[in-house]
């Protein structure tokens, strides 16, 4: 399969992220995205992850409930960063479930299903803290970002 320009998925499997990340966020008013980075980590990879968030903006919605997947494909490493809003209101071990969920796929080889099912775990997560509400905006966007 062709893959789509430098990135590591293929469009069709990028299409498929991205529609799982917009049906996510209808449940929650959590913004959830989804970064790759392709090239060799210069630094951690969770600080990289934490540049990341940042330059990305995430730290600037509203509720401060943004979150990040971020996987550094050389390293064969992915950490999950929740912003603020969410860390001040879940215990430490919040996102355990979900880094589970997909590195079960992730040793298998099926890193779009592991994206997939930690992007809906996410989700679910995100509505029980916070819910969807009627005047919510997409304040982030939804596109995998790269570098």
């Amino acid at each position: 399969m062709k893959l789509f320009n430098k990135h590591f998925f293929s469009r069709p499997e990028e299409e498929r992220i991205v529609e799982t990340i917009r049906l996510a966020e209808l449940c929650t008013s959590g913004e959830i995205r989804v970064h790759l980075h392709t090239s060799s980590c210069t630094k951690p990879t969770m600080e990289a992850a934490l540049d990341t968030f940042y330059s990305l903006g995430m730290d600037k919605t509203a509720l401060h409930n943004g979150v990040l997947i971020y996987l550094a494909t050389k390293e064969k490493q992915f950490v999950i960063l929740g912003d603020e809003g969410i860390n001040s209101k879940v215990p430490d071990d919040f996102w355990d479930s979900t880094k589970d969920k997909m590195q079960a796929q992730f040793r298998n080889g099926n890193f779009v299903q592991g994206l997939c099912d930690g992007i809906q775990e996410a989700g679910e997560q995100l509505k029980e803290h916070f819910p969807y509400e009627s005047d919510d905006e997409n304040e982030l966007p939804d596109e995998i970002s790269y570098d």
